[in-house]
Parts: C-alpha cells; sequence; structure tokens
C-alpha cells in the first residue's frame, strides 16, 4: 500500500546577508522569525525559520545564510525553482499594492486558473503568491505583530515547482511511492496534488534544458514533505527504498525527526515529522528572539557564536 503525504513540511534554501534576507522576509512578506539557530551539520552556519506565529508545519521557509560571495549557486536541473504561498482572493489588491510601495517588481500571470504574482528574494530566489479560494483551508495562526495585517497574511505554503532534465522518474516516485496524483498539465507544467488535497500539496514538475544546478547562496537546498509520527515516516522509508531509492536513517532534528532521500530528478526530498515543534526548547512568546543550541551543541555555545555572521533577530 502506497503511503500518503499531506503536504509540504518546510523549505530549505541558501541565503546571503541574514539581516537582509529577515527584513524580506518578516519586514515585506510579514512571516515571523520563529528559531534562530545553526545548522546542526556546520555549526558556523546560521539556521534562520520563518512561518506563522508558531510555526506551524506547512508555513515554514528556512535559510542557512552564506556571507561568502564564492558560495553563491547556480539554478539547474534537480533544484526547486518557485516556492509559493497561498494567499486569499480578497488579498490580491493588499499584494500588489504592498509590493509597488517597497519597490518591489513583480509579473502577474494566471495559472490554473488562479492569479499568480511572481517575485524575487534580495538572493533571486523565486517567491509566488497564489491567489486561491483553498487559502482559508490552511490551519495557520496569525502574528500579531507582523506588519502585515492578519486578514492579509500569507496562510502557509500553496506549494512548490521542481526543475528536472526528464519529469517521468519524478513524477513516478511522488504518484506511485508518496500518493500524490496528476490532476493537470499546461505550458510545460505538470501538477500533482497530494492525497486529500490538504493545503500545501502542490507539487509541479517543469523541464528544464539547464544542467545539473549547483547549491549555494540563491538555491534552494531541499523541500521537506510532512510525514505524521516516526511509524508514518518509516512506511515512507520503506517505499522509498522500493522504489530503488536510499533514504538515510531517521534524524533528529530538535524540532521533528527526518530522513533525507534524493529522487531521481535530483531534488533532494526530505521527510520531516509534525512534532515536538518550535516550542520544544522555547516559550510560544519568545520564538526566534535569541540563539538557540540544542542540548548536544550548548558546550560549544561560544565557539559557535564566535563563527557564525553577525544577525540581530527583528524585534
Amino acid at each position: 500500500m502506497t503511503p500518503s503525504i499531506a503536504g509540504i513540511h518546510h523549505v530549505t534554501a541558501f541565503c546571503g546577508e541574514p539581516n537582509r534576507n529577515a527584513d524580506f522576509y518578516v519586514g515585506l512578506l510579514g512571516l515571523r522569525l520563529v528559531k534562530f539557530t545553526v545548522n546542526h551539520d556546520d555549526t558556523s552556519t546560521l539556521h534562520l525559520y520563518y512561518g506563522d506565529y508558531q510555526g506551524t508545519p506547512g508555513t515554514n521557509l528556512t535559510f542557512f545564510p552564506k556571507t561568502d560571495p564564492e558560495e553563491a549557486g547556480e539554478f539547474g536541473a534537480g533544484q526547486t525553482r518557485e516556492t509559493a504561498y497561498a494567499i486569499r482572493p480578497a488579498s490580491l489588491e493588499y499584494w500588489r499594492q504592498r509590493l509597488r510601495e517597497n519597490d518591489i517588481a513583480f509579473d502577474e500571470n494566471r495559472r490554473f486558473d488562479d492569479t499568480v504574482l511572481s517575485v524575487s528574494d534580495p538572493d533571486e530566489i523565486n517567491i509566488e503568491l497564489v491567489a486561491t479560494d483553498t487559502a482559508d483551508d490552511a490551519d495557520i495562526t496569525p502574528w500579531a505583530d507582523s506588519p502585515v495585517m492578519p486578514e492579509h497574511q500569507l496562510r502557509g505554503f500553496y506549494g512548490v515547482t521542481l526543475a528536472v532534465d526528464d519529469a517521468e522518474p519524478t513524477e513516478r516516485v511522488l504518484t506511485d511511492s508518496l500518493g500524490y496524483e496528476r490532476i493537470g498539465a499546461s505550458d510545460n507544467r505538470i501538477r500533482l496534488r497530494a492525497e486529500g488535497a490538504a493545503p500545501a500539496s502542490i507539487v509541479d514538475i517543469a523541464e528544464t534544458d539547464l544542467g545539473r544546478g549547483k547549491m549555494g547562496i540563491g538555491t534552494v537546498h531541499h523541500v521537506a514533505f510532512s510525514v505524521d509520527d516516526l511509524e508514518h515516516q518509516d512506511e515512507v522509508r520503506r517505499a522509498l527504498i522500493d522504489a530503488g531509492l536510499s533514504p538515510t536513517d531517521s534524524i533528529d532534528r530538535r524540532y521533528f525527526q527526518s530522513i533525507y532521500c534524493r529522487e531521481p530528478g535530483g531534488t533532494l526530498f526530505e521527510f520531516a515529522t509534525m512534532s515536538p515543534g518550535f516550542t520544544a526548547d522555547e516559550d510560544l512568546k519568545k520564538l526566534g528572539m535569541t540563539l538557540v543550541l540544542p542540548e548536544w551543541l550548548e558546550d560549544k555555545r561560544d565557539e559557535i557564536e564566535a563563527s557564525i555572521p553577525d544577525f540581530t533577530p527583528p524585534s
């Protein structure tokens, strides 16, 4: 039996200067910085998480800042081309005006009957705002202190677009191993949706003739999908192995347990549990205000603080 995936848990990318990154995602898009920590695999690298008020799975875009220009990435096949957030259709004019007032260039188009506003962040990562009737289906918690009014705040992810050189093997893994179904195709784009059509359930696949991308500033590192718990995660792991892929063992990421697997097109997938969440080590009201480290890194705090780039959490 094919395990079903509810949708996207989070998306993680590489950015440049971290304060500039926070200005865009908090100051412009109105997300909350819900965790200020480090990459557990490279403690000299910050890890910043932006989401709704409590960092609900399905709302979090996370970043590894890199301040050396030589660490610039190069977009290509095997990467995420666009990360899309849902907004209410009634919020469309608000976002047009907000982008204009902040001198943010954007494109507007129609795709599968939805209006899409497309922008680039300061590091040229593609972000989309999709005005969709499903926006209110998302179980998010608005952030009262956001610069964006609660009724116009982003409603969590809508989906992602994966760029690959051949769509068929990627589509086969998503449909045969993860329970997605094809619901449409248009303009060199195949649209898949997770079973149950929950929020954050869309994955588009677009073929590209670009060579394999290079990870670094301005590119997405991985897309994480939600699994209910460790039992569900193990079901997914076995399905991936049956498909001839090589998922990792489960890894403790403090706020969720994860496995990783590179799909045939080259995109790195993660499968992350829904709990324990970001209040595992901080009070809800204080999320993102100070550098937090997992217990196994706390004795290296002085060394870590000396190695990471300067960053001032948004107030």
